[in-house]
């Protein structure tokens, strides 16, 4: 079971801390790897942590399971936390994430979508991002500095 599943067991729909990673996968272009998941909106591949794994071990977790994808040499770009990071998703769970971003160039094997995490991947300039990027907080801060 999920870690976030066992704690909502006992505090139902409370506000939590919740840590996880997502990751800036740049191609050869400087074109980032993007989702398209059902809740809506682009976003970064990455996803919450499960008991006993390290920031960086959830990462390539994430986007082996979403991506079907191989990354190495993880650079951690920042950690995002506080209070513009809460959320309270349509079942009424409340929470807190505290979301560690990384990026890599350092990509193996094809990308194979998981069809119950995505609609779609696709890889986007860095200087035209769609409308609607959910995770543009985790990008943009980095754009300069990636290309």
């Amino acid at each position: 079971m999920e870690y976030y599943k066992f704690l909502r067991q006992y505090v139902g729909h409370q506000p939590i801390i919740l840590p996880g990673s997502v990751v800036l996968i740049l191609n050869t272009e400087n074109e980032i790897l993007l989702q398209k998941r059902y809740d809506g909106g682009w976003g970064l591949p990455g996803g919450l942590m499960e008991l006993g794994e390290s920031l960086e071990d959830t990462a390539k977790r994430e986007v082996q399971e979403e991506t079907g994808l191989a990354i190495t040499d993880l650079q951690l770009l920042g950690v995002f936390s506080g209070p513009d990071c809460y959320l309270k998703v349509s079942n009424g769970d409340e929470l807190y994430a505290v979301t560690a971003v990384f990026y890599t160039r350092n990509v193996l094997g094809n990308l194979v979508i998981d069809y119950n995490e995505s609609e779609t991947m696709q890889y986007f300039s860095l200087y035209h991002l769609p409308n609607d990027l959910k995770d543009r907080r985790y990008i943009e801060p980095y754009i300069a500095q990636l290309i």
